[in-house]
């Protein structure tokens, strides 16, 4: 296992507790910390109602009852405002919790806040990644400049193995 040692102010240690807060599409503030005991699978995405992360959004929640009997909430993070997800939501009959980070504080954290270029152009943009967070806290899968198809039951799976793999060196303790 690697160690705790907090890198900057990014998350990059696999056993690192994760410490996020940020506003959900109702306007309330979300705290992972409140969601002790359950798997979350946090994703970044760059923007509401764009094709790829429409259908990334959509891939999920297609998936809900899966992650919901796995123990699992799935939360998706952009630079959106909190006044465009509820209308994202509505929109494409999401299943997801969705947070805010306008000034891309928790992206910078988790490192997918990242150069990007297009048509020749450089600018800041979302990397899109996920990543599993076990019901401690701490990060334990991550992917990093995501393609969507597929994605979503690539983590799903990930998921299972992981909390099998945790079953499994549980009884034999």
């Amino acid at each position: 296992m690697r160690s705790k040692e907090h890198v900057g102010n990014r998350y990059r240690q696999a056993s690192e507790r994760v410490d996020l807060c940020l506003e959900d599409q109702n306007g309330k503030e979300w705290c992972l910390d409140e969601h002790g005991g359950r798997w979350v699978i946090l994703y970044f995405y760059p923007r509401d109602n764009t094709p790829g992360c429409t259908k990334e959004a959509s891939d999920f929640s297609c998936h809900f009852d899966d992650f919901v009997e796995s123990n699992a909430s799935m939360v998706g993070v952009s630079p959106d405002s909190g006044a465009s997800h509820p209308r994202f939501i509505g929109k494409h009959d999401l299943k997801l919790t969705l947070l805010s980070d306008p000034d891309h504080r928790v992206m910078k954290m988790f490192d997918v806040w990242k150069p990007k270029k297009l048509y020749g152009k450089e600018f800041m943009g979302v990397a899109r990644s996920t990543f599993i967070i076990d019901p401690e806290g701490r990060i334990i899968r991550e992917w990093r400049r995501v393609k969507v198809k597929g994605h979503v039951e690539e983590v799903l799976s990930a998921l299972r193995e992981l909390q099998g793999a945790r079953s499994a060196a549980g009884s034999n303790m």
